[in-house]
């Protein structure tokens, strides 16, 4: 059974995504090596997102490298969002539900995991109890504003607990 993994590259200051959901500030992080990012693109099976994240910015628009894991994922993505385009494009499932979605996401996964991108989505995945691990890099600079990793004023503390034998900063949730 798949596994929702959120995973995503955040500033030293907690941060995924600049003011306005600008993502250029990751463009010089993406050339280093990164065995770990390797290996969980190898295990993904589908992607969830939300249609902010979607259709936001992305650090290597306008090269081959655009798109997720650097244009190097060619699976399944599925888009939680209440405003469908009338026409989607290829491979793309627009999903108006969250627990469908994460149903869907599964389904088309198998054994691998389900990436989550974007952190609206990883808070209702958490909310939800739906999200099973969470994997964070770490880039040396400090944006201090935009997109945290994580932001649910009101919401109840997560236990995560590090899962042995992996990098750190990979967790279980709960």
């Amino acid at each position: 059974m798949a596994k929702l993994l959120y995973s995503a590259t955040a500033s030293l200051d907690g941060y995924i995504a600049g003011p306005g959901g600008d993502m250029s500030w990751l463009t010089e992080h993406l050339t280093i090596d990164n065995p770990t990012a390797d290996r969980v693109l190898a295990n993904v099976g589908a992607i969830l997102t939300g249609n902010r994240t979607f259709g936001g910015d992305d650090p290597n628009r306008g090269t081959e490298k655009e798109g997720a894991f650097g244009g190097r994922y060619h699976g399944p993505v599925f888009v939680l969002t209440h405003r469908p385009p009338a026409e989607p494009p290829d491979g793309i499932t627009f999903v108006g539900d969250l627990h469908s979605a994460v149903e869907q996401a599964k389904e088309a996964a198998g054994d691998t995991y389900v990436n989550v991108l974007g952190a609206d989505i990883a808070r209702q995945c958490v909310r939800a109890g739906l999200l099973d691990e969470i994997l964070i890099f770490f880039a040396p600079v400090l944006l201090g504003d935009g997109v945290r990793i994580f932001d649910d004023p009101g919401g109840a503390r997560v236990r995560l607990t590090p899962i042995p034998g992996e990098t750190t900063h990979w967790y279980s949730v709960g």
